[in-house]
This record gives C-alpha cells, sequence and structure tokens, in this order.
C-alpha cells in the first residue's frame, strides 16, 4: 500500500523499528514538520539518514528505505525548542522524494512485503542471536543486562535483530547498514558476525588492562626505589640529584635573556621533567618542548650591513631591473644608519611567475647579511601551520614561523612568505587572519605560539610576501602591506638578462673554461620562437638545455647558433597564434592574468535571430555587464541605425574558452567589435585599445597598464589606445616600448570613433 509522509533528516542518528529516542528540535523547519505531522499524518513521520553528512543534502544522498516513526510524546519548552519521544514502528521503501513546501520534505512511500520465513531456521537463528548476546554480556563486567529481560518473551526474528543492534555499541553507518537491510534473516547473520567482533575486542581490551595494571605496578615500584636512592645519595652528600641533561637545561636557561614569567615557566617544565618518571609517556613531550623553547634564537641577532653601496651592488650582481624593490631596500638601509631601532617594512612582491620574486627575496637577505627562509604557504588553509598546535595534542610542533626562527638561529631573518594570494578559508581556519598578528609589527613583539605558549619579539623579522594577484589577497591583509608590482620583461631586457645573469650563472655552474657565448640574432628567435613568458624562467631551463646538448656533443666553441635551435629544441618550438585580422568583427583587447599581459582577441557575429545577445568565453559577470553598457552605448548614440539590431541575434565571443576572464577593462574594444562587425569595417591586427566605458562614452582609468603595453610591445602591435587618466603611468613604461608604440590617450569613445569608423 502507497501513502505520504513528511520526511525528518536526523544526521549521525539512526531510529529502527521498536526503538525510542528523545530528541529536543531547535530549527523552525524540523519544528513545522511535527505541527504538520500531529494535525495531518496522525502524529507519524519519515525519519531517514542522509548517505552523505556534507551542509548541501539532496535527495540523491537520501536512501530508499526509511523507518516510520510514531511522536509518541511532545513538549513545547521556555525556550521556544520542542522536546519529543519517537518510537520506531516499521521500514518502509520510499518510492519517490517531493517537495512539500519550499523548506519540507516528503515522500511517497510502500510497505515492504517480508519473505515467509522457515519457522524452524527463525528458531535456530533467534537461539543462536540469544546464545552469542549472553557470551558478548559476560565477555565484560561493564555492560549492562537490562536487553535480556526485554528479549524474555517470544519475539519474531525481526524484532529480535532491531532490538540487540539497538543495544550493541555500533557506529552509525553499520546502523545504517542494518536499517537498510530489510531481510531479518540476513540482519540475524550481520549481527552474529558484528557480536564475535566485540567479544573479541572486549578479550582484547580485558588483556590490555591487565598489562597496564602490572606496568603501572611496576612503575610505582621503581618510582619508590629511584626516590629512596635519591634520599640515600642526600644523606651521604652525593650532589647528584639532577642527570646531565637537566643540568644542560638549567644552564641554557640561565643564558637566555628573557622576561622572569617566561624564564619561571620554563624553570618549573624542567622541574617537571627532573620529578617524571623516565617510562612515562610525557617525559618525551616534556624534553621535546624544552628542546624547543630553549633552542630558540631569543637573544641571538645578526649583524646587519648598512651600507647601502655595497647592499646595492649586491642586489645588481643577481638580478637585473627590478629598481622599484631596490630603491626601497636602499632607503631601509640609508633609514636605518639613522635610527638603528627602525622596523623592517612588510613588502609583497606582486607579479607574473619567473620575474625574480622568489629570488630578490634571497637576494636581499645576501645582501643585508640576514638568514633567509622561505615559507610556502599555496593553498594553506590550516591556520596551526602558521602558530603551531597545542602540547596536549599527539604529535604537537610549533608553527612554520617558530620553525623558520629555530632553523636561521637567529630573531632578525628574512623570512619569505610564498604565494599568499593562493591561501584557502575554510573550517580549519583563516590564515590571511593569522598572519596579520605575526606581520603587524604593532603586535607581533608579543608573538604566541600555541606550542611554545610564550611570547616572542618578531618585530626584528623582515617578512617579505609574494603573489601573482593583488586581487586574490584578503583585503584585511593586503592593508597592512607594501605592495611592489614587478612587471613582466620585454624582449630586449630578456636578452639583457640572458647576457648577464643567465649564460655566466651556466658557465658557473658546469664550471667551464669557456664561456657560452649567442648572438642577438639567435637569442632573440630562441626568446621569440621557444619561450612565451612574463619572467625568464623558461629561457633560462631552455637556455641549460642548450648549453648541456653543445657540451655533450663536444663542440670546442661553445657557440649556440640557429642550427642548435633548429637541431635541439624540435619540442620546444611554440606555436605563436596568428595575429592577422582578414575580417571583420575581431579586435585586439589588452588583458592581464596572473602570468602577465596577454593581446586577448575580442570577436563579433551577427545573423537572424530574436533579439538576443550571446556571449561566450567564460566570462564573468563585470565583462557581462560591459557588453549590456556597450550595446546601451551604440543604440542611445546613434552610431548605427536601430533597425539593423531588429529581429538580429549579436555573438560576443573571447577566445582562449578555458581561461576565465574577468575584469573592468574591456569595454571599449567590446564596442569596437560591435561597430566592425554592424558596419562591416575591418580593424587592424596591429591595433590593440583597452578602458572601460560608461553609458555616456567616458572611458575610465584601468590598471595592470605596464604589463599590458608591453604585451602590446612584445606581440608586434604598434597602435594602443588607453584612457586618458593613465598618462601619469606612462613614466613607469620601459622607454624601448614607448619608443615603439603610438599611444594614443583617449577620455570619451568618440575619439575612437572618428579615428576608426569615420576616415
Amino acid at each position: 500500500m502507497n501513502f505520504t509522509l513528511l520526511v525528518m533528516l536526523l544526521k549521525d542518528l539512526v531510529i529502527l523499528p521498536f526503538q525510542e529516542i528523545k530528541l529536543e528540535l531547535k530549527d523552525e523547519t524540523s519544528k513545522k514538520i511535527i505541527k504538520l505531522a500531529s494535525k495531518k499524518y496522525s502524529s507519524r513521520i519519515l525519519v531517514v539518514s542522509p548517505l552523505n553528512n556534507s551542509k548541501e543534502i539532496t535527495t540523491s544522498d537520501l536512501p530508499q528505505v526509511g523507518v516510520v516513526a510514531y511522536i509518541k510524546n511532545k513538549m513545547e519548552l521556555s525556550n521556544g525548542n520542542i522536546r519529543i519521544t519517537l518510537r520506531g514502528e516499521k521500514r518502509v521503501r520510499i518510492i519517490n522524494y517531493e517537495a512539500f513546501t519550499d523548506e519540507v520534505l516528503d515522500a511517497l512511500v510502500t510497505d515492504i512485503i517480508l519473505p515467509n520465513y522457515a519457522s524452524l531456521n527463525e528458531e535456530v537463528m533467534k537461539k543462536k542471536l540469544k546464545n552469542s548476546l549472553n557470551d558478548y554480556i559476560e565477555s565484560s563486567p561493564s555492560i549492562s543486562n537490562s536487553i535480556l529481560k526485554t528479549l524474555e518473551d517470544d519475539h519474531d526474528l525481526g524484532f529480535l535483530t532491531d532490538a540487540i543492534t539497538t543495544f550493541l555499541p555500533l557506529n552509525t553507518d553499520k546502523k545504517l547498514e542494518y536499517m537498510a537491510e530489510v531481510n531479518s534473516e540476513k540482519r540475524a547473520v550481520k549481527l552474529l558476525n558484528d557480536i564475535s567482533i566485540q567479544i573479541k575486542q572486549n578479550e582484547l581490551e580485558e588483556k590490555i588492562d591487565s598489562n597496564v595494571q602490572m606496568n603501572l605496578a611496576k612503575e610505582q615500584e621503581e618510582y619508590y626505589l629511584k626516590e629512596k636512592i635519591k634520599e640515600i645519595e642526600k644523606t651521604l652528600g652525593l650532589n647528584n640529584t639532577q642527570s646531565e641533561e637537566v643540568k644542560k637545561y638549567y644552564e641554557k636557561l640561565d643564558k637566555l635573556n628573557i622576561d622572569s614569567k617566561s624564564k619561571e615557566k620554563i624553570k618549573l617544565e624542567i622541574k617537571k621533567l627532573e620529578r617524571i618518571n623516565s617510562s612515562s609517556p610525557e617525559e618525551a613531550v616534556l624534553r621535546n618542548y624544552l628542546d624547543w623553547i630553549l633552542n630558540l634564537p631569543w637573544n641571538n641577532v645578526s649583524k646587519e650591513n648598512l651600507n647601502s653601496p655595497k647592499v646595492l651592488t649586491s642586489l645588481n650582481k643577481t638580478h637585473y631591473g627590478l629598481d622599484n624593490i631596490k630603491d626601497k631596500i636602499v632607503d631601509y638601509v640609508n633609514l636605518k644608519k639613522i635610527n638603528n631601532e627602525l622596523k623592517s617594512p612588510v613588502i609583497c612582491l606582486v607579479g607574473p611567475p619567473g620575474v625574480g620574486k622568489t629570488t630578490i627575496a634571497s637576494s636581499i637577505a645576501s645582501s643585508l647579511n640576514r638568514e633567509f627562509y622561505k615559507i610556502s604557504v599555496g593553498g594553506l588553509n590550516d591556520s596551526t601551520e602558521l602558530i603551531g598546535s597545542r602540547r596536549t595534542y599527539l604529535g604537537a610542533l610549533p608553527g612554520k614561523i617558530m620553525q623558520a626562527l629555530r632553523k636561521c638561529g637567529t630573531k632578525n631573518p628574512v623570512i619569505l612568505i610564498d604565494e599568499v594570494d593562493k591561501m584557502v578559508k575554510d573550517y580549519k581556519g583563516d590564515p590571511a587572519s593569522t598572519l596579520l598578528d605575526i606581520l603587524d609589527t604593532n603586535q607581533n613583539k608579543t608573538f604566541v605560539d600555541n606550542y611554545i605558549e610564550e611570547p616572542f619579539d618578531l618585530s626584528q623579522v623582515f617578512f617579505i610576501l609574494t603573489a601573482n594577484d593583488v586581487n586574490l589577497i584578503p583585503d584585511t591583509l593586503l592593508d597592512r602591506l607594501e605592495v611592489i608590482n614587478l612587471a613582466s620583461y620585454t624582449v630586449f631586457e630578456k636578452m639583457d638578462i640572458a647576457k648577464k645573469y643567465l649564460l655566466p650563472s651556466i658557465d658557473e655552474e658546469f664550471k667551464l673554461s669557456k664561456k657560452v657565448s649567442i648572438k642577438d640574432d639567435v637569442l632573440m628567435s630562441l626568446i621569440n620562437d621557444y619561450t612565451k613568458e612574463a619572467g625568464v624562467r623558461n629561457l633560462a631551463r631552455v637556455l641549460k638545455l642548450l648549453v648541456t646538448k653543445i657540451i655533450t656533443s663536444k663542440n670546442a666553441k661553445y657557440q649556440i647558433t640557429k642550427n642548435d635551435l633548429d637541431k635541439y629544441l624540435q619540442n620546444e618550438n611554440i606555436t605563436l597564434e596568428n595575429t592577422e585580422i582578414k575580417e571583420v568583427g575581431v579586435v585586439n583587447a589588452l588583458a592581464v592574468t596572473n602570468l602577465g599581459g596577454t593581446i586577448l582577441r575580442v570577436e563579433a557575429s551577427i545573423y537572424p535571430g530574436s533579439d538576443d545577445v550571446i556571449v561566450t568565453g567564460s566570462l564573468g559577470d563585470t565583462l557581462k555587464e560591459s557588453i549590456k553598457v556597450a550595446i546601451s552605448y551604440i543604440k542611445e548614440k546613434g552610431y548605427l541605425d536601430s533597425e539593423l539590431l531588429n529581429n538580429k541575434t549579436l555573438h560576443i565571443h573571447m577566445r582562449d574558452t578555458a581561461t576565465k576572464k574577468e575584469g573592468p577593462s574591456c569595454g571599449v574594444s567590446i564596442i569596437t567589435v560591435i561597430l566592425s562587425r554592424i558596419l562591416n569595417i575591418k580593424i587592424s591586427e596591429k591595433i590593440a585599445m583597452t578602458g572601460e566605458v560608461t553609458l555616456k562614452g567616458d572611458i575610465l582609468r584601468v590598471g595592470g597598464l605596464k604589463e599590458k603595453l608591453i604585451a602590446a610591445y612584445n606581440t608586434g602591435i604598434s597602435v594602443v589606445y588607453i584612457p586618458k587618466d593613465n598618462a601619469s603611468d606612462l613614466k613607469s613604461i620601459p622607454k624601448e616600448v614607448l619608443d615603439n608604440l603610438k599611444i594614443k590617450l583617449v577620455s570619451n569613445y568618440q575619439t575612437i570613433y572618428e579615428d576608426l569608423f569615420q576616415k
């Protein structure tokens, strides 16, 4: 027989037929279910336990077998909660789940027709179950035998299996298996197996308890004898009450110049170690803690190099360009000579991969004569990785900051915190908020690691952070940082880096008697045809590969030629996208990704349809809104006959669909590509543009201009339209880029329209 019941979901709790449970309901949905069931469903509900305990549960996570439960008792409490008693009645099979309301779920269910069991088999099973249950109860004196009275009467096998399942200490997953199994004989077979496992566990626990008692008695005897020996030594005047290890701990503590409270706390820990039995598990925990806290660099400070010319020379020796970060370090050194108490700036280096963020941090440490340590937080979601875990946890250790200080051996190292834009916030914690306490020079004087438990002064640490995308750094953390942008390199900068840094470092690494050489035209070909990156990491890899091949081929001249590129780098060749625009409705837009600047090809097509706009290319909400603004602007401005868009479908597409695209800088490109397609005017492949447009055609300032212009330059673009408000940013653009690009500053789209469509 089919019938409908309201559904109540019980997470981590299973009710079986003939079982009673008491619940206190707090959420409004559960209260609503109980009230509706009492009025319309004869106080009966369908109780199911989800197969998946995630926060969002769908009907696919719900079982196909549930238990009908009767609301035996209901009481409304003064705090607004409802206390109920449910009694399981029978299993039913669920046909399908349906939404009763937006919040309440109901289900169409049907009775389960059970097979006819052979009476002899059933009686044998019942007897075996009762005997096994007796053995289980006898296996441990702490187990209650109250169930035996319940099972004295003659019950069927179904009742017997459900009652025993309720009584046994089984986990939720196991009980779900028993709830889902409708065949009582199969349940009985499973129960016999589970009861035998429980009996073996009880026997094992009893054996372990017995061994523990014996060991405890032995430890107490050893403790008594050791204390007696101490008293004898004291009586004889032998001053040997401390082990050599404990003495060393006291000696280290005496040398530490730390706060008196912290010193007293450490002294108490040493005394505790002195008294504790050597075979106690706590002894190893105490010893590990003392090794950590006494070996931290409480007083050790590296003597810093404050000679600014030498610092700059050291930085120039290892890195090309990067003048903004070098100037920052030189300024810091000059100010530190005036005020030795000056705190180090908290710098965040932002830029695409391969531009030298990590290596410049290491060079800064070397130039300042400080120790260096790198901490990678990419993908980190557990705050305890940074601030340690409590000593009460098994395998507890200090966080990465304390580990860095101990390894460096000084309290003023340079610590690089890499990939801060890739940290993850979830239920385990928020590493970004933890970093605030670590980096803030006003707070980190008394930084407390969860494991160390005593305040440590981090104010002398020089923290440097790195990120690929500044927009992914949490705002609260970003507010504490001095952001320095490291832009992509031009091809000429890459050539200088290769000749002045990469090839000499390869010569030194391979210990070559003669230097490897490469002509400018060959190097230019290598950069353009075999590498495609914002930085020089891949260029360094390819150069090393070439040198390796040349050396192993016994080339005596160590000269890299064009033939070597074709011979050894066949698999490295990059097929660059054809930048030629052969038709209308295609425009080059300038964009910035985590890998640096790029040329984004925007396309438009129009065909008979139903006044619809289609957008493709993995576009975000901001870009979709830019398209709407562009269409509205075109219509209002009257650039087109309004009839042209009637009964037409407009399709806007941005190439490289696999890459997610978002950002407010593509408005001018979208307007241009629509006009190009409808007016049937081709836009030259040598033209690119960037800028967001308002409904009135005003062009707004954009970010990442340096990256965009370098990308335009490297791709062979000759004319670039940029917002007039970005004029001040041109000061930071490399000279060779400015010399080779015709940059047009525009404040309103009308200027672009007149340039491209009214010639």
